[in-house]
C-alpha cells in the first residue's frame, strides 16, 4: 500500500489520520524512511510508521459516505453481551485492535447497553468514551461535518437501541406470560 500525503487513513486503536510527508531518521546508525501519520482525533500527536512496515500495521482508508448509514444502523443492533467482565475485556480488546468502525460501533453499543443496565467499571467506561471518541472522529472526517453534528449521529443511533432493546424485552416478558398461561391451562385442565 503506498500512502499518499494529504489523505486520510485510519490507523487501529488511534482513528483517523492525515498522511504527511515521508521522513528520512537515522536509527541504530542506519538511515530508515517513515510515514508522518497527524492523528486526527482530539488527543493529537504524530505516528512515524516505517514504510517497510505500513502493510503490517492494519492500517485502513476512512470510510465510504454511503457506509455511513450502515455504521449507524450497525449500532442500532443489539448485540450479546458477555456477563464475565474478563471475557468483555478481552473481546473489546480484540475488536478494538482490528481498527473496524464496525467493531468500534459494536463495543460502543454494548457497553452502552450494560451501562444503562448498571454501572461500568472504570476500565470499561474509559473503553466506551475511547471507541466512542474515534467513532465520532471518524464519522466527522467522512461526513465534513462537526463532531458535535456526528455525536449527535452516534446518540440517536443509541436511543434506537435502547428502545429496540426495551421492545424486545418487553415481547419476551409477553410471550413468557403467554406460555406461562397456557401451561397454566393445561395444568388446570
Amino acid at each position: 500500500m503506498i500512502l499518499t500525503a494529504g489523505s486520510k487513513i485510519v490507523y487501529p486503536s488511534q482513528g483517523a489520520c492525515l498522511i504527511g510527508p515521508i521522513v528520512n531518521r537515522i536509527i541504530d546508525a542506519q538511515p530508515r524512511m517513515f510515514y508522518q501519520l497527524l492523528v486526527l482525533n482530539d488527543c493529537g500527536g504524530d505516528l512515524f510508521i516505517p514504510v517497510e512496515k505500513i502493510e503490517a500495521v492494519g492500517i485502513r482508508p476512512l470510510l465510504n459516505t454511503s457506509e455511513i448509514p450502515k455504521l449507524l444502523d450497525h449500532l442500532i443492533q443489539p448485540a450479546a453481551i458477555a456477563a464475565n467482565y474478563r471475557q468483555r475485556n478481552s473481546h473489546n480488546l480484540k475488536l478494538f485492535t482490528s481498527g473496524s468502525a464496525f467493531d468500534l460501533a459494536e463495543i460502543v453499543g454494548s457497553l452502552t447497553e450494560l451501562n444503562n443496565a448498571r454501572s461500568l467499571s472504570f476500565g470499561e467506561h474509559k473503553t466506551l468514551e475511547r471507541a466512542k471518541g474515534l467513532l465520532i472522529c471518524e464519522i466527522a472526517e467522512v461526513m465534513g461535518t462537526t463532531r458535535e453534528a456526528a455525536k449527535e449521529q452516534i446518540e440517536t443511533a443509541l436511543k434506537a437501541r435502547a428502545k429496540k432493546a426495551q421492545a424486545g424485552s418487553a415481547a419476551r416478558r409477553r410471550m413468557a406470560a403467554s406460555r406461562d398461561q397456557i401451561m397454566h391451562q393445561a395444568v388446570s385442565g
